[in-house]
Order: C-alpha cells, then structure tokens, then sequence
C-alpha cells in the first residue's frame, strides 16, 4: 500500500510535501483556535494551520482536507479541549461562515487553583521536555508562523503541550510495515485474558478514533479483517519477512466506517453529580445526549476503556445500564478499595486499555 498510509488524521500526501505528524497538527491546531477571541473559519484553519496549509489548494477540491479537519475536532473535544462553533457576525446560519474557537476560559485552570514556585517549576521542566521531544523544527517554526494572523501568544507551553496524546511505541513499525506490505508478529493481549496471543497479520491501516490508535489487518490467507488496539501489542512488532498484495479500496475509510459503527451501536446511561467534572466532560463525548431526566446517555467502543474512564469519576458517575459496564465500573472500584485497604499509600489505578474489536 506504501504510499496510500492510512490515517484517520492524515491524508497522502504529495511527493513534494513531507508528512506531518497528526501530534504536530493538533497542538498547532489548538495553538491557533486559542489565539482568537473571534476565531478562525475552516478556510483560514486549511489554509494557514501546520499540516493542512501544506496541502490546501485554494479555489481548488479540499474535500479531503475538509473531512481531516472534522475529524480533528473530534478528537481535540475527546482530549477534553473545549471547542466551540460559533455564527460569524450578521452570517448566523451560514455554515460556510462558520467560526471555530476554543475559550481561555474553559480551557484554562480555575482561578482557584494555584501552584507553588517548586511544582510550576517542576511542570514547566515536563512540558519543556515533551515539547522537545515530540515535536519538529518544521512545527516550532509552524507556531513562529501563527504570528502570520496577528495571533501571538506570549503563554507558556504549561497547559497546553501535555494534553496532546504520544503515539503508541508500536506505532513506528507498523507504518514502516505499511508501506512494505510486510506481514508482521506481535503479542496482543484481550482483557480477561492471563496471557498474550502472538499474531501474525497484514497490516492494512493506522487509523485514529476517539483518541486512540488502531491497526487495521487480515489474517494472511484470509478475508478476514479484525482491527487491535495499539496499546494492547505488549511485544515488539517484527516483521516475518514475508510481503502481501497491495489491497484495492480505501481500507482507511473501511476501517474508520468498522469503528463509527461499533460506536454508534453501543450506548450507556449513566446519571451524573449535577455541575460536577463527570457531567462536564461526558455531556461532551462526541452524541452524548442530556435525556429529560438528567441522565446522560453516552455512546463507546470499548466496555473496558470506558469502565476505566467511569471509575475515574468514583461517585461523581453511576452507571445505570447497560449490566456489563455497570460491572466492570463496579469491580474497578472494588479494586481500587482493596488496594487501598492494602496499603493507604497506593493510588490504584484502575485497569488497562484496551478495545473488543481484536
């Protein structure tokens, strides 16, 4: 498939043009529609933003670009990031004139959160380093750049930076598997289960969706497809050697289609602490929907992932269907009292990520 990779967030790019990372986008993204009180249209962002500007064309099919871009917002909303849409001034209805934005405001710490000389200093350190390590020369010229629209921001990297998700370590490989058609072998461990089951597979698509990175492959010798959580490889992904044919078709939009349709299909009721952190955040997953009662109801892909995020919110959110993530939430927080119980120091954390679709 070489250069057809295979992202959710990136489409191929031209030979003249080298390739983003979707990191680098969404931190310049956030960067920008931070700076404006108006903010920007989606014509400004295409064309102006790092990693859509290389690839706009004006006056010309920015379709594709156009579908990026709305997938960026989702999942800059899943990071937490609160991006607003709003009607350009005496255009109200127009959604071509539409403007996007994120507030300080809700963005921001409260006022009344405050942190000593030592822990600033200690967070500033962290965020320096990530921002070194993950990001470019060409994306810190990118911010230099946003300057370019009279957007200048003189805030620290502190709030911002570390909010922007890593790829997964076996990330890398995957993509340099992608673009040999090479067959590869992991190990691959299922929630509820004690131990990994090596797979070998072709590699069709890198996609990202809620958040999270997925691959998309075959089992070799059939039609099969199945796609694995990134975060659930725990070995080293290698290559066997062997190659296989370039499949027809987008297996990108087929994979991302394979997903929503998971997502949408799954949905939980679950009735929140009025005004509280659970109820701001969930109400903002992507469908959520406030029913007449209070209770919210959420859609997810994955019964595990979403009884760890539930669990986070101990008794701020109580699920009230369906039965199974009602019990994995609940078993979370069994777990966590018994960690405690066993030593009043350890903060369990509830267990790891991962999705069903594997």
């Amino acid at each position: 498939m070489s250069s057809e990779f295979i992202s959710s967030q990136d489409a191929v790019p031209t030979p003249s043009v080298s390739k983003i990372p979707v990191e680098e986008r969404l931190f310049s993204l956030v960067l920008a529609l931070l700076a404006t009180e108006t903010g920007l249209t989606k014509n400004e962002v295409l064309a102006t933003v790092q990693g859509y500007r290389q690839r706009y064309r004006a006056g010309g099919d920015n379709a594709n670009l156009e579908r990026q871009f709305e997938r960026d917002k989702d999942d800059i909303r899943d990071l937490g990031v609160p991006l607003e849409t709003v009607d350009s001034p005496g255009q109200s209805g127009n959604n071509q004139n539409l403007r996007y934005r994120i507030p300080r405001g809700s963005y921001e710490l409260p006022d009344d959160i405050t942190f000593s000389p030592g822990e600033s200093t200690l967070l500033n350190l962290a965020a320096l380093v990530w921002r070194e390590g993950s990001l470019s020369g060409e994306s810190r010229r990118a911010i230099i750049k946003l300057k370019g629209l009279g957007l200048v921001s003189d805030e620290p990297v502190l709030g911002y930076a570390p909010r922007i998700r890593l790829r997964d370590a076996a990330f890398e490989p995957l993509r340099a598997a992608l673009e040999r058609n090479a067959i590869v072998r992991f190990a691959y461990l299922k929630p509820g289960e004690a131990e990994a089951r090596v797979r070998e597979l072709a590699p069709l698509a890198l996609v990202q969706h809620q958040g999270r990175w997925h691959l998309h492959a075959a089992e070799p010798g059939t039609e099969i497809t199945k796609t694995f959580l990134l975060r659930r490889i725990v070995s080293q992904v290698t290559t066997t050697g062997a190659t296989f044919p370039a499949p027809s078709g987008d297996q990108t939009a087929h994979a991302l289609a394979e997903l929503d349709e998971v997502w949408e299909s799954h949905t939980a009721d679950v009735e929140v602490v009025p005004d509280s952190d659970a109820g701001t955040r969930l109400l903002k997953r992507r469908g959520s929907l406030r029913l007449p009662s209070g209770v919210l109801r959420l859609h997810y892909s994955d019964v595990n992932i979403f009884a760890d995020e539930l669990a986070g919110y101990g008794p701020e959110a109580l699920v009230l269907s369906p039965p199974a993530l009602r019990a994995a939430v609940h078993s979370r927080l069994l777990r966590t009292v018994d960690e405690h119980a066993a030593d009043p120091s350890t903060a369990g954390a509830p267990g790891a990520e991962g999705t069903n679709h594997g």
